[in-house]
């Protein structure tokens, strides 16, 4: 088979990979996009958008429940998983059609050759694909993603990953999720929602370690209250083996040998560079010493002409960074510039419930550079929150002392991942919390949270000048 020669070659089409095929073709550079699966990649096919579209299913079980509340009587909420998944699948089928920049990318003359199976270098500029389809490029970048983390326990292969655990045909009636964050949270959350007996187990001091210790407690709780059973520290995994109806997990804490059971293990304990197909070594590029792509700030691998984006460089994985880095990927593979992707306000967060999400610095980190401030504030004093019967969350403010400039929000509760997008808009405009709190929300919204807070740290940092209404917290 003859070589399908382009200027560019980007392998994955995820986040990264779209984008980096878009600027690309945008850039006037003859394109080529290859994916070993479906168009979208994990984000559109078992990422953000299935999980989300799951989550929406927890929402609605759980406001179902809340209706007697409000005087609103129905019967008791019941699943159809199966019907669950069927919309699940139409979700993805939609965005992929609608949402995934899909049509834009074909319209800048990309070509797209997708389930072509695992793709290899044969040589630093020639690529084939499992189905035989081989590529040649001037410029190549790889955006192929990652894959969980398999660990050297003896019945490993008796657990499921947060992929197997989306695409069970019933919801388990009982489920260990180990590992505790986002990912691992998200299926905890989810699944207790639907019914599920969950465990959720967290080597680490804390569940959600790279969040606050205020962010990990208060989810912690509400997940205790929401009858999840989590265990942090819980020491060290010996084995898994099966038992009848399902899977038993030994463990080792403080010297005890202790077990946990339940018909479907969930292992979320991180991921890893989807990398082990390429063979690399024959295009000469190296992975760092965790096992990802080893690119500079530009993007550009050890080989000159190679660069990388999203997961598979082991970056911050999430997909808005993965699209800023594809896109950075792209315009210096076909410019020759060096631009570098910005990551200095990148909100965060998680659909579990309550929601947490963040943006800019955590307080520790902007110790480190500045003086700062600290105020939290409760959802239970929200008026929103009081009104929906959500009082569940908290909002913290890190804040510059001598400038009164946010540096970092750090939320619990509803709408959190909302909310966090107004703060990245303020801390990337360099707002002040005085400014913030004089900001007119609409009324009452879980956005007040944010302007509560900012009134809060005005009026402490300079109580003269606090704006009085907003100070007396009407949000």
């Amino acid at each position: 088979m003859s070589l399908l020669a382009s200027e560019v070659l980007v392998v994955g089409a995820g986040p990264a990979g779209t984008l980096a095929a878009l600027r690309a073709g945008d850039l006037g550079a003859r394109t080529t996009l290859v994916t070993k699966g479906a168009f979208g990649g994990m984000a559109a096919n078992d990422g953000p958008v299935p999980v989300r579209t799951l989550a929406h299913a927890a929402r609605l079980m759980r406001e179902a429940r809340q209706l007697p509340q409000y005087g609103v009587e129905v019967g008791v909420p019941r699943l159809d998983y199966p019907r669950l998944l069927a919309r699940v699948d139409e979700v993805v089928a939609r965005v992929g059609e609608r949402a995934a920049l899909l049509a834009q990318v074909k319209a800048a003359g990309v070509v797209l050759h997708a389930g072509v199976g695992a793709v290899r270098f044969l040589d630093p500029h020639a690529l084939e694909a499992a189905d035989g389809r081989r590529f040649q490029a001037d410029k190549v970048i790889l955006c192929t993603g990652g894959i969980s983390r398999r660990l050297p326990i003896p019945g490993f292969e008796l657990t499921c990953t947060h992929s197997d655990a989306w695409s069970l045909t019933a919801v388990p009636e009982s489920l260990i999720v180990v590992g505790a964050g986002a990912t691992g949270a998200q299926v905890a959350s989810v699944f207790n929602a639907f019914g599920s007996r969950v465990a959720l187990f967290e080597a680490g001091e804390r569940i959600l370690r790279t969040e606050e210790p205020e962010v990990s407690a208060c989810v912690a709780a509400a997940f205790r209250d929401a009858g999840i059973a989590v265990h942090e520290g819980f020491g060290r995994i010996e084995s898994f083996e099966p038992v009848p109806g399902g899977v038993q997990m030994t463990y080792v804490r403080d010297g005890e040998r202790r077990q946990a059971q339940a018909a479907v293990v969930v292992m979320a304990t991180g991921w890893a560079a989807d990398t082990e197909a390429l063979d690399l070594p024959a295009a000469g590029v190296a992975l760092d010493p965790r096992g990802f792509v080893q690119v500079d700030a530009a993007q550009r691998t050890s080989a000159p002409h190679i660069y990388a984006a999203g997961d598979v460089v082991g970056a911050r994985m999430l997909a808005p960074q993965a699209l800023q880095a594809g896109f950075v990927a792209a315009t210096n593979a076909v410019t020759g510039a060096a631009e570098v992707a910005d990551h200095l306000v990148n909100p965060v967060g998680s659909f579990t419930d309550p929601e947490y999400a963040q943006v800019g610095l955590g307080e520790g980190e902007a110790r480190a550079a500045h003086d700062v401030h600290v105020v939290v504030t409760g959802f239970d004093t929200l008026t929103r929150a009081i009104i929906d019967g959500r009082e569940t969350g908290l909002c913290k403010l890190v804040v510059d002392r001598a400038e009164h400039r946010l540096l970092g929000c750090h939320l619990v509760g509803e709408r959190a991942v909302e909310v966090a997008q107004i703060a990245a808009v303020a801390i990337a405009a360099a707002m002040t919390v005085d400014d913030l709190a004089r900001l007119p929300l609409s009324y009452p919204t879980y956005a007040g949270v944010l302007g509560r807070a900012a009134a809060m740290a005005a009026r402490e940092l300079n109580p003269a000048l606090a704006p009085p209404l907003f100070a007396a917290g009407l949000r």
